[in-house]
């Protein structure tokens, strides 16, 4: 059977209280019994005291009779149940119980054992030292009290002087009184004690169990309700939070919770609703993927044809080129002539020109790679290129992080690379503007990196995805296209990326990223083996 939480917790207080309460009651009883035997004590020993001194001149004139009316006298009084007077052998000269008088008391009887506790009997004692509590002989708890009579000087002269001039304890008076009303008053208080304990407990009971029906009980109890709302599929279950404490906070929980739970179903019921176009729009981009691979293929396919091509038009090239030179070059050469010659001259040398480009695309190498610094890398691509007439009227702005680490790459083919971007952002600026070139090291510290900036007129976005194509070109016939595509292989062999950024009439920054890390050193990359016929 499982005890709901108002139970647990009220038995659980209860039980607290409840041993606080026995023990408070046992601990205030105890320390009231003790007082009132201490002041039954001092009451007995102020009337032994009373008694001694009142039958003081009466024992001097040795009028025996009088003290023992006094005695009897004084016995009478409520509670006092018998009064003794013992000499110093221990016995009884007179008792309010006459037939106690004139017997021999046993040293280890209540009156005698407080001061006969040794071989040498005890001269003096505290007052609860001589008292002692034990049953008469009708079976009623008594106290009892016994005071020693001490010589005085003027015992010595006085006519019931008998007894021997260095005694100094003459007798004891012995005074037991009834414990009956102390008891009475004991039981009464203790009876009152447990009435008032039993009636704070329940008082304190009731208190807690409606303080924790209104605190705990009843808004655990809406949650408890709630989750099995929301456990159901109830997902607009909102619990009313109207407590700051940590069950409100409890309840703000449990209403995040289902807010986000009933969000990520509408999420999913979306997703599902648009699952089918998803699929499609994958389905498109593996077709897409798939597209670009057979482009790969057909463009590899055109690479080792272009590089056939390129070998067997390269020579009768040559040829031309070095017979229309010689022929420009001839005095015999008529003049109307020599015009078309330089027509000739100047478009074979661009037939030459994109016959290099088709080999470069299509030719592989080892690279040679070595430990290499970026930044002076880029310096001396710039010292060859800066000198020509296109940089007449660039501005070339150097922005080199200092503690760039070298990088294992091969230098001849990234002087390529950054050339052909120089290059590109030179023919971006032909009315002047600035060049920037930037490296750095990212956060991760993985890879370095080079921008190259340039202020020029930009590329067109729709452009953007398609300047890596090889025989891609906005050039016109002036490029062969193959420039950016060559710059982008040699970049992906060294395990790097080559990405752009371009708005149009505000220029274009390329980012090439090598990483830090030296890649594997056989990895084929292309290069300059084939130099043609």
């Amino acid at each position: 059977m499982r005890l709901r939480l108002l139970t647990k917790f009220t038995l659980v207080i209860s039980a607290t209280i409840l041993a606080a309460m026995v023990m408070f009651t046992l601990v205030s009883i105890g320390s009231l019994k003790r007082i009132f035997l201490e002041e039954a004590v001092k009451d007995i020993d102020n009337l032994s005291e009373t008694l001694i001194q009142t039958t003081y001149y009466q024992m001097l004139e040795d009028d025996r009779k009088r003290v023992y009316q006094m005695i009897e006298e004084v016995g009478t009084q409520k509670g006092v149940e018998h009064i003794r007077l013992i000499n110093k052998d221990g016995i009884v000269i007179f008792s309010t119980d006459h037939t106690e008088s004139g017997t021999v008391l046993d040293k280890n009887a209540e009156a005698c054992n407080m001061c006969h506790t040794g071989i040498t009997p005890l001269m003096e004692a505290s007052s609860m030292s001589r008292s002692r509590i034990f049953r008469d002989r009708s079976g009623r708890q008594v106290l009892g009290i016994a005071k020693g009579i001490y010589s005085d000087p003027l015992c010595l002269s006085a006519d019931c002087h008998f007894h021997a001039p260095e005694a100094k304890l003459l007798g004891v008076l012995d005074v037991t009184v009834s414990l009956e009303e102390m008891s009475a008053q004991m039981a009464s208080y203790r009876n009152g004690i447990v009435f008032f304990t039993f009636s704070l407990l329940t008082l304190l009971v009731l208190s807690l169990a409606a303080l924790t029906q209104k605190v705990i009980n009843r808004p655990v109890g809406k949650l408890l309700k709630h989750t099995r709302r929301l456990a159901a599929g109830d997902l607009e279950s909102r619990v009313e939070n109207t407590s700051g404490d940590e069950i409100g906070e409890l309840a703000e929980s449990f209403n995040i919770m289902a807010l986000n739970l009933k969000n990520a179903q509408h999420e999913l019921k979306e997703w599902g609703g648009t699952l089918e176009a998803k699929v499609q729009e994958r389905t498109l981009e593996i077709q897409h993927m798939q597209a670009e691979l057979f482009q790969s293929e057909k463009l590899a396919a055109l690479g080792e044809m272009s590089a056939g091509i390129a070998h067997e038009v390269n020579n009768p090239l040559t040829g031309i080129l070095m017979y229309a030179s010689m022929l420009y070059n001839d005095p015999r050469l008529e003049p109307g002539l020599r015009e078309d010659l330089a027509v000739i001259l100047r478009e074979t040398k661009r037939c030459g020109g994109i016959v290099r480009g088709l080999l470069e695309f299509s030719r592989k190498s080892v690279p040679q790679k070595s430990m290499t610094s970026i930044s002076q890398l880029m310096d001396k691509t710039l010292c060859l290129v800066e000198n020509q007439a296109l940089f007449f009227n660039i501005r070339v702005i150097r922005n080199y992080d200092p503690l760039q680490p070298d990088v294992f790459l091969d230098p001849n083919q990234i002087e390529q690379v950054s050339m052909n971007l120089i290059f590109n952002a030179a023919h971006a600026m032909p009315e002047g503007g600035t060049l920037t070139i930037e490296t750095g090291v990212p956060e991760a510290g993985s890879s370095v990196w080079v921008k190259i900036r340039d202020t020029g007129c930009g590329i067109l976005p729709e452009n953007l995805e398609r300047i890596f194509n090889p025989f891609f070109t906005t050039k016109g016939v002036h490029g062969t296209g193959l420039g950016l595509s060559v710059s982008y292989g040699v970049v992906e062999s060294h395990g790097g990326q080559i990405e752009v950024e371009s708005m149009p009439g505000e220029g274009s920054t390329f980012t090439i990223t090598l990483p830090l890390s030296p890649p594997d050193q056989n990895a084929a990359v292309p290069g300059d083996t084939d130099c043609g016929a």
